[in-house]
């Protein structure tokens, strides 16, 4: 089996910045309370005519430049997303059109905020058994496009983004472990009612909103403080590893809050907590790969140090995957 790394990262986020007060005043809240309740002082929401696919092919190219990987080269393309352009095709479709990745298969992935981290670990399987070649992972959404203005609840929180990595061999490190969890009793928290087979969209479920995200906040708070700590303690202990052993832990950016409260919970003293939410909001299976991005660029993350990265979202589900630089 071939070891598998991180060779790149890329990222994009839309020009157009949204103010809490842009969000909030239609919501009924203003920017203290949406600080207070999330940490997030603004987001990035995608221009007019832009849709995933453009979002995903821009962090694309940054990834492959980072990597020294031409498109051409690449064997495989997944997107993972939970705001596809289309219902089908899938958006993986357009990036590879755009990026020339004539020689690369190319398919959608949606675990929702988990995707990024789900995209990864099959990717990293698929290289692995193969015995080389490049794959591309993207994170990308437009959430914007699915937001009921007048519903605090979710509007405050979600911008628009995207963010990528290339996958390939790796002389050292790569990617240690991965565990994908799915707890489909819980797939009420969070969800889109109409749009789908189960509940087609038509002009009585555009009346009743149907069409919107919505989220059972308090809901999605326990499942987070209740499952998460102990799943990723067991990942940790299955890894062959302490929580000493983590220096860098890159998870969903949900809520400022939300990720405060869970740091707290799993005691990691001596890691360094990496976070993007209070300048992108929440964007969904964008999140991770643009707060790695974030950090690999930054240069805080050097060769040998351990990344672990923790995902959650609808589904429910969680992604877990450790990492060495």
């Amino acid at each position: 089996m071939t070891r598998v790394g991180v060779l790149g990262t890329g990222a994009y986020l839309p020009e157009r910045v949204v103010t809490n007060s842009e969000v909030g005043i239609p919501a009924g809240v203003d920017s203290d309370w949406i600080i207070r309740k999330t940490a997030i002082r603004e987001r990035r929401w995608a221009l007019p005519g832009q849709a995933t696919s453009d979002l995903a092919t821009r962090a694309a190219l940054g990834a492959l430049d980072a990597a020294g990987i031409g498109a051409g080269e690449l064997t495989a393309i997944v997107v993972a997303t939970s705001t596809p352009d289309h219902s089908q095709p899938p958006t993986a479709a357009f990036v590879q059109h755009t990026l020339s990745a004539h020689a690369a298969s190319a398919f959608d992935m949606n675990a929702v905020c988990s995707g990024f981290v789900f995209a990864l670990a099959t990717m990293e399987a698929a290289v692995a058994r193969a015995g080389g070649g490049y794959g591309l992972v993207v994170g990308a959404d437009t959430y914007s496009r699915i937001l009921d203005r007048g519903d605090r609840r979710t509007v405050v929180l979600f911008g628009d983004g995207a963010g990528a990595a290339v996958v390939g061999p790796a002389a050292r490190g790569g990617i240690q472990r991965s565990s994908l969890h799915t707890f489909g009793a819980l797939t009420s928290l969070i969800q889109v009612p109409a749009g789908g087979s189960r509940r087609p969209y038509d002009p009585a479920a555009h009346e009743l909103g149907a069409h919107y995200f919505t989220m059972d906040g308090r809901g999605v708070r326990e499942f987070v403080a209740d499952r998460l700590p102990v799943l990723i303690k067991q990942f940790l202990h299955d890894s062959g590893a302490s929580p000493d052993d983590v220096t860098h832990l890159i998870p969903h950016q949900a809520n400022g809050v939300l990720l405060a409260q869970l740091v707290e919970q799993l005691g990691l003293g001596k890691t360094t907590v990496h976070t993007t939410v209070p300048y992108f909001g929440n964007t969904g299976a964008a999140s991770i790969p643009i707060t790695l991005d974030s950090a690999a660029r930054s240069g805080s993350i050097r060769p040998g140090e351990k990344v672990l990265l923790v995902g959650f979202g609808g589904g429910m589900s969680v992604g877990l995957t450790l990492l060495e630089w």
